[in-house]
């Protein structure tokens, strides 16, 4: 009896230990504009990881949207909710930047004052397991040159694809995602070396697709000729990675759903694309660890015949279409066991 209530009482003390250690250190970021609806359900998510440091970016109305003001008030008088132990560090513009150099500008304030730091945009809500997967990964690969991003989102829909937490990918998405300063100096919003590079095999040599090379020249064309004056920054972002030969940790679940889908969103207008309102499904630790720093080909081709819409991706059957749909509304533990059925 004294041995079972010994055991007891140390499981008891390791299971305090691990919830006291799972403080979460690294600093968060939300990047805020006019959709305070969008911002609180985001904000609830930060404020149940209780980060010890929050900064939050701002960008200022339109000069042109009378009603624009008051919704930008009120988003950002759910950031002044913080009722924990934080460090709060706003950056606020009283006028309109857009979403290119409002998030560029912001972020790069934000590695100013640490060395990494989680970032969310305010329609990317995360899984609660997002956060500890963030600050395990960002001090694993701190040093490690090779990896310049840890993401949230999983664009793998059949959920498990290896036996480890995460896989390595050449292409950047940040729907909810992390990195270090190291990695964010490589960033230039004005792509100023793409006019050599355009010239060369470089595009074709990363890409491999025709459609998906086509893409891409288009949109780094566009973004070295608006000078930093466009309504993007991923794009930059994603030649930074490219230009660098950077690559990308990915989940090998979801933890993050993008809420932002609609007719008032800048660019994700599409509610019926295949990646609106993705459910999350959190992720097992202690994480497994691939064994080598190498992009998954099979995914990334995958993901690139996604983006071009290209006739050799299987088209979703209805069950997964009523999923992609509806998912988001089912609790987390029976969209794990939809998930195991391989359904998706």
């Amino acid at each position: 009896m004294q041995e079972w209530l010994c055991l007891d009482e140390t499981k008891l003390i390791l299971f305090w230990i691990s919830i006291v250690d799972r403080v979460l250190r690294t600093p968060v970021v939300l990047i805020i504009f006019n959709r305070p609806h969008f911002t609180e359900r985001v904000f609830a998510e930060i404020a149940r990881a209780k980060p010890e440091k929050l900064f939050i970016i701002a960008d200022g109305p339109r000069a042109d949207r009378p009603d624009e003001k008051e919704k930008c008030a009120a988003a950002r008088a759910i950031v002044d909710r913080v009722d924990w132990d934080c460090d709060v560090l706003k950056n606020y513009s009283e006028v309109n930047l857009g979403c290119g150099l409002r998030p560029a500008t912001g972020i790069s304030w934000v590695f100013e004052h640490v060395e990494e730091a989680i970032i969310l945009e305010d329609d990317c809500v995360p899984h609660p397991a997002f956060f500890r997967f963030c600050d395990e990964l960002l001090e694993r690969y701190r040093d490690d040159e090779r990896v310049m991003m840890i993401a949230g989102s999983n664009r793998w829909f059949r959920q498990k694809r290896t036996a480890y937490s995460y896989h390595f990918s050449r292409l950047p998405w940040n729907w909810g995602w992390a990195t270090w300063r190291r990695a964010w100096r490589r960033f230039d919003i004005e792509i100023k070396p793409w006019p050599h590079l355009r010239e060369t095999k470089w595009l074709s040599e990363i890409l491999e697709n025709t459609e998906a090379v086509g893409f891409w020249r288009k949109a780094f064309d566009e973004a070295h000729a608006g000078k930093g004056k466009v309504d993007f920054w991923d794009y930059q972002w994603t030649f930074a990675c490219w230009s660098h030969s950077g690559l990308c940790v990915y989940p090998n679940t979801n933890l993050i759903t993008n809420i932002g889908f609609g007719e008032d969103a800048t660019h994700t207008k599409n509610r019926r694309s295949v990646v609106a309102y993705l459910p999350t499904f959190g992720t097992k630790f202690p994480l497994q660890h691939p064994p080598a720093v190498a992009h998954d080909k099979g995914i990334d081709e995958y993901v690139i015949q996604l983006q071009t819409r290209s006739p050799s991706v299987k088209p979703l059957r209805v069950h997964q279409k009523l999923y992609r749909k509806f998912g988001a509304f089912i609790p987390r533990r029976l969209q794990k066991a939809i998930s195991n059925l391989g359904w998706l």
